[in-house]
């Protein structure tokens, strides 16, 4: 049982982890995001990063990611990985030559959270985006998991990317992952993380080299993202570019609606998310109808992400166009917030309900993991 230390509510649904309940940080955000902020900082102490993206007067830009750090001498940014030495940006990774990443090959199908739509699992974009009218059994997605991130989500179920930011390490040359996609039984790439935000650099010139090889060769190679969305808008574009050209798909995690939920339990805005969401949408979406280039998920944290959350969501995907593909994940309990239990069967229902007010394509994942 949780309770909020500005309204002294309790319920199973707050997080003492995070010490306030939604309708604070709703109502009165400037009490709740200053717990919350504590909470990040203590949080990201505990690996050595930054509490806040940096804005150093006498600082650097890095201008990679949407947080725009501007990094003071014998500081880093907020992902970890980026670092102001006498002067002089030093980037252990994200750069167009080397990234700190772990990489391993997925058997197709696999558990992707766009698998519903995604060609190497259902076939969907034959013969042109994959190899079967199915399941592409026999082929592999080289999964990319990189090693540092521009949100700092303290409901993160892959919070142990945070060991990579810090040691800067393992780190791949771009000629070498690219590489691991030269195995004919590749049939995808996808970007995940962490997130790829801080080191679009490096997965777009994977991609790059990746894709010249695959057309020399003629065989199908799809590049995906999974991601918060928060890099540079020209960054975002290119990557776009890419998943269109490749029968890919970006999938964004929009994570909230509401900007004050977004930094309680984010760390930063998602402004930022949103307008590359609707840039990709505006731009690319309906160039390749048969096949979704851009999608959406959003994590049902139970107490946090509800019914009115989602909605809005959807009414935003909407406006861009009601086809998008939608899907509602089910949370368990892990890092800050690991007091919460997984999302109920009945916030699952309702919150699909909602989205489907506005929205044409709209899905529960990991439904094993509904109580």
């Amino acid at each position: 049982m949780g309770k909020c230390l500005i309204c002294g509510g309790s319920a199973p649904t707050i997080s003492d982890g995070l010490g306030v309940c939604l309708r604070c940080i709703r109502e009165v955000p400037e009490k709740a995001l200053e717990v919350t902020r504590q909470v990040h900082a203590k949080s990201r102490a505990g690996f050595g990063l930054p509490p806040d993206p940096p804005r150093d007067s006498d600082g650097l830009p890095c201008e990679v990611c949407a947080n725009n750090c501007l990094i003071g001498t014998d500081k880093s940014g907020f992902c970890g990985l980026v670092w102001n030495v006498g002067g002089r940006l030093i980037r252990h990774g994200g750069t167009t030559d080397k990234g700190v990443l772990e990489w391993y090959y997925d058997g197709l199908p696999t558990n992707c959270v766009s698998w519903w739509f995604c060609p190497g699992c259902t076939g969907s974009g034959y013969p042109k985006y994959a190899y079967k009218p199915e399941a592409e059994r026999g082929h592999s997605n080289l999964a990319v998991f990189y090693g540092a991130c521009s949100y700092d989500c303290l409901f993160c179920q892959n919070w142990r990317y945070r060991n990579l930011s810090v040691l800067h390490k393992p780190v791949f040359s771009t000629e070498a992952l690219a590489s691991k996609a030269d195995d004919r039984r590749v049939s995808c790439v996808c970007f995940f993380g962490g997130d790829p935000s801080p080191q679009m650099p490096h997965s777009l010139e994977v991609s790059r080299l990746a894709l010249e090889r695959a057309k020399t060769e003629r065989r199908i190679l799809r590049i995906c993202w999974e991601t918060n969305g928060y890099m540079n808008p020209k960054l975002a574009e290119r990557a776009a570019e890419y998943a269109l050209e490749s029968g890919g798909n970006i999938k964004f995690d929009l994570k909230t609606w509401g900007e004050n939920l977004n930094i309680a339990l984010c760390g930063v805005s998602n402004k930022p998310t949103l307008a590359n969401f609707r840039m990709i949408g505006e731009k690319f979406y309906k160039k390749r109808s048969e096949l979704p280039v851009l999608s959406a998920s959003t994590l049902l944290v139970p107490g946090y992400i509800d019914v009115e959350e989602v909605e809005n969501i959807a009414k935003f995907v909407s406006e861009i166009d009601p086809n998008i593909p939608y899907t509602l994940l089910a949370f368990y309990s892990c890092y800050v917030v690991h007091d919460l239990p997984t999302t109920s069967r009945r916030q699952a229902i309702d919150c699909q309900k909602a989205a489907k007010k506005h929205l044409e394509n709209v899905r529960i994942g990991n439904v094993h993991l509904l109580s």
